[in-house]
């Protein structure tokens, strides 16, 4: 017998009955992310994505909606004696736990809006990088990074590369720090640009940011410059510099690695990735990965790319990510450490 209770925020009543669907998600919130990723493991992408979808929308779970879903879930243990928090974070942290960092971020990328939707700020996104920053230049810093906040990584790397260097250094720790941001504050910021332009606002923005966009806008910049900004911001704030270090680890970071914890990566990764992957690698970087596996799939992956020929950018790219994610997950699980890597690299410097 289906139980009865309070739907999440966004369902279109109260006291709604929760579909099967639903429940589940509630569950996996109430397991925490470590057991709930166990689980996730198991489903279809297409299931893990419904149930992220529902995940997401639940602000709060109330002690009695988690008593009625364990009557239906039985052998599950009561974890929790008082309400407890769900939402985007805890579904972010799930999805980690079961599909590592990058195939998480592109999940939560279809079920939760965090990027303006087409009018308002898509104007300006399509805009050439230097219009924007002259649109934008003599704003607040608060105003920049919204703007910023709303683009591709690559296209907000240039704008950032254009900026003032301490102009930069504002908006590069609002940006790893940006808070939800009201949708009538965000209309005013885009109202004043638009008028500007010339452009009538058609529709309300939703905020984007955080430690992980952040990092990929770094990993976008210019090597030099995100380090110097990286070293900036250290001096400001050593928490926040650490936070997105960890996530802007790179293909190329593989070199960072000895033998062992690379022969453990190759056990998680398919030759066919591999080969795609090495296409645009450095010399090093590939002596490093085929002297980690048999020489036999050495001499097959060399092969294969002697006969390889056009490929792709995004091709090898998307393999590449398909590699970080591995190592991502693996970091998860505990078998590796990014930061002994990292605090190798220090001591190279």
């Amino acid at each position: 017998m289906a139980a009865t209770l309070e739907a999440p925020p966004e369902a279109a009543t109260e006291n709604a009955v929760l579909n099967k669907t639903q429940k589940l998600a509630a569950l996996l919130v109430m397991l925490g992310p470590e057991s709930a990723g166990q689980i996730l493991k198991q489903l279809q992408p297409r299931e893990i994505e419904a149930i992220s979808r529902e995940m997401a929308r639940f602000n709060l779970i109330t002690h009695r909606q988690q008593q009625e879903i364990l009557m239906e879930f039985s052998e599950v243990a009561v974890a929790a004696s008082t309400s407890i928090f769900a939402g985007v974070e805890v579904t972010r942290n799930t999805l980690e736990k079961a599909l590592g960092s990058f195939k998480a971020s592109d999940v939560m990328g279809r079920v939760v809006s965090t990027r303006a939707p087409l009018g308002a700020m898509q104007t300006i996104a399509d805009m050439d990088p230097r219009h924007i920053f002259n649109l934008i230049r003599d704003e607040q810093a608060q105003a920049i990074t919204f703007v910023v906040s709303h683009l591709s990584p690559e296209k907000a790397a240039q704008v950032l590369a254009l900026l003032r260097v301490e102009q930069r250094d504002t908006v590069i720790d609002r940006l790893a720090t940006l808070a939800p941001t009201p949708v009538e504050v965000g209309e005013k910021v885009v109202d004043v640009l638009n008028a500007k332009l010339g452009v009538k606002q058609t529709r309300a923005m939703a905020q984007t940011g955080g430690i992980t966009s952040t990092a990929d806008v770094l990993n976008a910049m210019d090597k030099v410059v995100s380090r110097e900004m990286l070293a900036s911001m250290e001096s400001r704030n050593p928490e926040l510099s650490t936070a997105i270090r960890k996530k802007m680890f790179t293909f190329e970071d593989l070199l960072l690695f000895a033998p062992p914890v690379i022969q453990r990566i190759m056990r998680e990764i398919e030759m066919r990735d591999l080969t795609l992957a090495l296409k645009k690698a450095s010399e090093p970087l590939k002596r490093l990965m085929l002297s980690n596996i048999s020489r036999r799939a050495a001499e097959s992956v060399q092969e294969e790319l002697m006969f390889l020929g056009h490929v792709k950018l995004r091709d090898v790219e998307a393999a590449q990510f398909r590699i970080i994610d591995a190592v991502r997950k693996l970091e998860a699980e505990g078998e590796i450490d990014l930061d002994e890597a990292r605090a190798l690299e220090n001591e190279m410097v």
